[in-house]
């Protein structure tokens, strides 16, 4: 038991138990152990373990009863137990998942609240639904005909330890041989399957994810109608004649409706009538009224808003946004964070120049008014990482404005350490990222009191994600000098 103690300290003091929890039990996997290993099957054979205990009841003395010695655990570690089990499910059996949460939830009215909404939550994950259960109902029981997936080899596997021949025939094999052994293709040719053709269908993989990506590009370019154009040019000289937020609103809805008319066309035609001129009283009120109430797909229309209004005027921004316009753009980005996300957050991180403090500004703002810090964890990952989803949205009049790297200026480490005091939890990669970044320039700010303070800040918060780059963050902070240096010095030091 003592080899699991680690394990529960994490359940009962870690900020983000899930995440620490299963990099401890992957890392502490070990089969060839003498003693009994520590592994999925015995971390869950330990919780459903009985033991006896005594059930107090005020109106009598006490009972003894029998109970899984996860149910004597406090409710708070039970509780995250669960949540630990609901966010790594894949690793465990399905059938012993299922079964402890329903024993839990057998507890009825004693049970804690936080307990069982984790336990109803992985009964939900795991269990059958109601139609996959009708389709397996039959006389005998289900302990003898379900097939445990967890513990079934797989089907494929069957299939090949039938055969008279070795699992892997082609090894060794020449290349004739291997030719002769390739299935055919899947419309029924008699061409094999060569590895030429298996690295052809990789880059016809690769250039469908490609055109995915340049969707937008695609709809700018696309053929326009000669009248719609002249409808374009004509609204874009209205805007020079504007002298109420009346006039404004009627506009928008104009502009509105002859975007999604032409909604293969939106991009282009809001890049001819420039909207983003305005001043920033008229451009809320656009904001504001472009949208139609029922825009569907985030990554359309919702985004093309943000791009032509409101993403030039946050690009050259050089003192603090006003506030009538923080005010709609905060207010339009609550009900639209994937169009926030990808038609301003990530075009103003990668502005080219680097983010200057207002600009840093604003998308604190929207990042703590707007979005789920899980949200805002999987933004930093795209972010860092370079994960195939990050995707810019924006005029191709402002992409010279927008660069493909992370220019790191002060104000960039400033926003990662407001992110991290908004409760944001980083994934492993982001933070092994970010320490590669400090490390590679902290001599160019070894006086900047503001990256001290966010490396600070990034120890304190995802101390158990930094042991394996102690070493490191000390050799990179000892080239610094400033107020706060000894104290993260102090803070790796007892990592």
């Amino acid at each position: 038991m003592e080899c699991w103690t680690p394990l529960f300290d994490i359940f009962l003091n870690s900020p983000c138990p899930e995440t620490e929890a299963s990099l401890w039990l992957t890392k502490s996997f070990n089969p060839s152990s003498n003693t009994t290993p520590i592994s999925t099957t015995s971390f869950l054979s330990i919780l459903t373990k009985h033991s006896d205990t005594n059930f107090l009841d005020p109106s009598s003395s006490p009972q003894p009863k029998r109970v899984m010695w996860i149910q004597t655990l406090p409710d708070l570690v039970q509780a995250r137990i669960l949540s630990f089990l609901v966010y790594d499910h894949r690793r465990f059996c399905k059938k012993d998942l299922c079964k402890l949460a329903r024993i839990i939830l057998s507890e009825g009215k004693g049970l804690d609240f936080w307990v069982k909404k984790a336990a109803q939550q992985l009964l939900d994950l795991v269990s059958l639904s109601n139609y996959q259960w009708l389709s397996h109902l039959n006389l005998d029981s289900e302990e003898e005909n379900v097939e445990d997936e967890f513990r079934s080899v797989p089907d494929w596997l069957k299939n090949a330890a039938k055969d008279s021949e070795p699992l892997f025939p082609w090894l060794p094999m020449s290349s004739d041989e291997l030719s002769q052994k390739m299935p055919f293709s899947v419309s029924g040719g008699n061409e094999d399957c060569s590895p030429i053709d298996v690295e052809d269908e990789k880059h016809e993989d690769f250039d469908e994810v490609m055109e995915e990506i340049d969707v937008d590009e695609m709809k700018f370019n696309d053929f326009m109608d000669a009248e719609v154009e002249h409808r374009a040019i004509a609204l874009k000289a209205k805007f020079l004649n504007l002298d109420s937020a009346s006039k404004a609103v009627e506009l928008a809805n104009e502009i509105r409706d002859l975007c999604l008319d032409n909604r293969r066309n939106s991009l282009a035609i809001l890049n001819l009538i420039e909207p983003w001129k305005v001043d920033d009283e008229i451009a809320a009120v656009l904001v504001s009224h472009l949208s139609d109430g029922s825009e569907g797909d985030e990554l359309g229309w919702p985004s093309h808003i943000l791009c032509s209004v409101a993403l030039p005027k946050l690009l050259i921004l050089n003192e603090p946004c006003s506030r009538v316009l923080m005010s709609a753009i905060i207010q339009y980005c609550k009900s639209r964070q994937r169009a926030a996300e990808y038609a301003l957050l990530f075009p103003l991180v990668l502005r080219t120049e680097g983010i200057n403090n207002p600009i840093c500004d604003v998308i604190t703002r929207i990042v703590k008014e707007c979005l789920h810090p899980a949200h805002v964890s999987s933004f930093c990952q795209k972010l860092l990482c370079k994960d195939k989803d990050e995707h810019k949205i924006c005029l191709p009049c402002h992409q010279s404005l927008i660069s493909d790297e992370v220019v790191w200026a002060e104000s960039m480490f400033s926003l990662f350490h407001n992110m991290l005091n908004h409760n944001v939890h980083l994934t492993q990669d982001s933070v092994d990222q970010l320490v590669h970044v400090v490390c590679k320039f902290a001599e160019r700010y070894s006086k900047s009191l503001k990256v001290s303070n966010f490396v600070l800040c990034l120890v304190n918060k995802c101390a158990p994600l930094l042991k394996s780059h102690k070493l490191l963050l000390i050799r990179a902070v000892e080239n610094t000098n400033t107020l706060v240096t000894k104290s993260v010095l102090s803070k790796l030091s007892a990592l």
